[in-house]
Formats: C-alpha cells, structure tokens, sequence
C-alpha cells in the first residue's frame, strides 16, 4: 500500500484529470452537506477539498463524519489558517504562498503545522499556491496580506512555479479565489504546464462544464469548483462529465 494515496491521485491526474469539489465547512447546512456529497459520490468524482480562508465557526469534524456517511471520495483539507487541520480528512494540502511575500505563509505557518500534522498521522500534500487576480478583491488575498499575480503576466505564474518546483513542491496550485469575477487565465495554465511536471491545481472562477473544459484543455490536472455547486449541486455530474473526458 503506497504511503502517499492522495498523491498518488494527484500525480495520475497529470495524465488523466480530475474533478474536486470544495466545500466550506463555514457555509453550508447540514442538508446541502447531504446533497452534495451523495452527488460526488454518484457522479464518481474522487476528492473533495474541504476548507475556506476565514471559519467563524468550527464544525469541520461534523462536516467530515456527515461526508463520510454519504460518499467515499478522498477528504482532503484546504486549510486557510492552521486550526483548519483535522485529524478526520484522509490528507492535508501543505501549501506554502509562493506569491506573496508574507513569511508566516511561506514558511511561519508551516513551522507551526508541521508537528501537528506528523502527530495526526494525515499525509501531507507538498504545495506551492499561487493567487491570480480574478477580477475582484478575495478572501484569500486579503487575509493572506498578498498581491495577486496579475492575469496578464503569464511569465511570472511560471517562474513561480518553476521555482517551486526546484524547491521540492510536489502540486502547484492556481487560485483565483472563492467568488472571482474570471478564472485563471488559460494562457497562464499554459505557461505553467509548460514550465513544470508536477500536477496543477485550478480553482476559483470556474462555473460551467465549459470553462471547466477549456481549463483542463490548457494543461489543469485537477478542476477545483466550489461556489457553483452550492447553488447547483446538479452541476457536479456535467462537470465530472466534462473534466474526466
């Protein structure tokens, strides 16, 4: 048995995409929990990402045992602050703001999670996360004290990434941030998947079937959609269709 499963997904993903659905465990009711996950599980999609920028209350261990009775897709932690963590997900994405300049999110952060993730035992998913402007302030830029990479600078997304890449990171991960305007620029996936091999991780912004095509046609491994599903969990199986074609 591999002792990184999780990865192990996300490498085959460079090959054959997948679909994740984020859910925030600060924003939807225990009914919805229910329909999405018996949606994932129906529509054969393998992950969901679980977490958000900002809880202003915590019930992770709920939402997890309540996936857990509904789906067997692989939970996987998406935490915007360490007390996000949870012992209960099959693994934690460790992710470092390669895009930012904040040391507590480059490394500080880290330092502090590190002997809590190991004493949990959850497989840690090396990570190097990048913010794109998605045409509107976000969560994550602003709580994270970050600039995003601008939409029309390709070049930098890449050198990011390859850098990242160098340092050891196993996943990249382009966000464009929960609610943005536009998705991450194809031009800049493009640049990305050509500058490295590891996985790469798009999210924010994408609504339709469609974009989620055109995303993994530029060179996503893993399609991330969150906010579209919670006001259509119906959408799950279009999407899954799509991506896993």
């Amino acid at each position: 048995m591999s002792l990184h499963p999780v990865q192990d997904v996300f490498t085959a993903a460079v090959s054959k995409p997948q679909l994740a659905i984020l859910i925030d465990p600060d924003k939807p009711g225990n009914e919805l929990v229910d329909t999405l996950g018996n949606t994932i599980e129906k529509s054969g999609v393998s992950m969901i990402f679980l977490g958000g920028s900002l809880l202003t209350h915590y019930e992770i261990e709920d939402k997890i045992a309540q996936l857990r009775k509904v789906t067997d897709a692989k939970i996987v932690m998406f935490p915007g602050a360490v007390p996000q963590i949870c012992a209960d997900a099959d693994a934690t994405l460790f992710m470092s703001l390669l895009s930012g300049r904040n040391p507590e999110l480059l490394i500080g952060q880290q330092v502090i999670a590190a002997p809590l993730v190991r004493q949990m035992g959850i497989e840690a998913v090396s990570t190097g996360y990048m913010i794109v402007d998605g045409g509107r302030p976000t969560t994550a830029s602003y709580m994270s004290g970050s600039a995003p990479i601008p939409r029309n600078k390709p070049e930098i997304a890449a050198c990011t990434a390859m850098a990242g890449e160098m340092l050891g990171m196993r996943n990249m991960y382009l966000d464009a941030g929960s609610g943005a305007d536009n998705h991450v620029p194809l031009e800049m996936i493009a640049a990305v998947r050509k500058s490295v091999n590891t996985p790469i991780i798009v999210g924010g912004g994408i609504r339709t079937p469609q974009q989620a095509e055109a995303v993994v046609e530029a060179g996503a491994s893993i399609v991330v959609v969150g906010n579209a599903t919670e006001s259509n969990p119906n959408l799950i199986r279009d999407l899954s269709q799509v991506v896993h074609a």
